[in-house]
C-alpha cells in the first residue's frame, strides 16, 4: 500500500482530533492537541507557515490513514522535529508507520531541503524505538527523565537523520 502526505486541511481537523487524542494512541505522543479547536489553529498555522511548521495527512488508496508533523527548531542550520506519527487504529499492522516514516523523510529533507530531522521517543515505547531504528533514523543518546507523562518522569529517546542519509527511493 502506497502512502501519500499532504498538507491538513479543514477538512481533516476530526480526523486528527480523534488520531492524536485515541486511546491507543495518545499516551506516545508528546505535544499534541486535546480540543478541536487547537487542532484547527495548528492546520491553520502550517497552511500559515509552511516553512517553519506542518501536520501532514498520510492518505493509501485513498482513505486518511495516519499523520505526521514537523516543526522548525533551528532555521539557521535547517533543523526540524518531527513528530505526531501516528497511523489510525484501523490500519495498523500492515506497516503503514513505515511507509509514513519514509515519505516524512523525503519529504523534509528531500523536497523541504532540511539538513537534518530529529525525532524524540519515549524510552518506554519500545515498538516505536524499534520503527525508527528499522526506517533508518540514528539513536544519538537518551534525555533522563525528560518529560512527565503517566504520573512519572520518563526518557526520551533521541533519533536523527541527516540530509545525505536519506536513502533513495
Amino acid at each position: 500500500m502506497s502512502v501519500e502526505l499532504r498538507r491538513a486541511n479543514h477538512s481533516d481537523a476530526e480526523f486528527l482530533l480523534e488520531l492524536v487524542t485515541g486511546e491507543e494512541t495518545r499516551e506516545f505522543l508528546g505535544r499534541a492537541p486535546d480540543t478541536l479547536e487547537e487542532v484547527v489553529a495548528d492546520i491553520e498555522r502550517s497552511e500559515r507557515e509552511p516553512e517553519a511548521f506542518g501536520w501532514l495527512v498520510a492518505e493509501a488508496d485513498g482513505e486518511r490513514v495516519g499523520s505526521a508533523s514537523y516543526r522548525v527548531v533551528n532555521e539557521r542550520h535547517r533543523i526540524v522535529e518531527g513528530g505526531r506519527l501516528a497511523v489510525d487504529p484501523r490500519f495498523r499492522g500492515r506497516k503503514l508507520g513505515d511507509e509514513i516514516a519514509r515519505a516524512f523523510q523525503r519529504l523534509v529533507l528531500g523536497e523541504l531541503g532540511f539538513h537534518r530531522l530529529e525525532i524524540q521517543i519515549y524510552g518506554f515505547n519500545e515498538r516505536a524505538v524499534a520503527h525508527a531504528e528499522r526506517v533508518g533514523y540514528v539513536r544519538e543518546g537518551v534525555k533522563r527523565k525528560a518529560y512527565e507523562k503517566l504520573g512519572e518522569w520518563q526518557d526520551a529517546v533521541l533519533f536523527s537523520m541527516l540530509q545525505d542519509e536519506l536513502p533513495p527511493e
